[in-house]
């Protein structure tokens, strides 16, 4: 079992928060780029 600190984080553009790893984004994470859907659906407005 891995460790929270050893998986993958990212930095979000909207919030500027670190967001880790999901196993619902394994397949799509070079592609993710928010943390939240609120910080998505927030992208035009920054």
């Amino acid at each position: 079992m891995r460790k929270k600190a050893d998986l993958a984080t990212k930095i979000c553009p909207i919030c500027e928060k670190p967001f880790s790893w999901r196993r619902k984004w394994a397949k799509v994470w070079d592609e993710v780029k928010y943390c939240s859907k609120r910080c998505s659906s927030h992208r035009s407005k920054k």
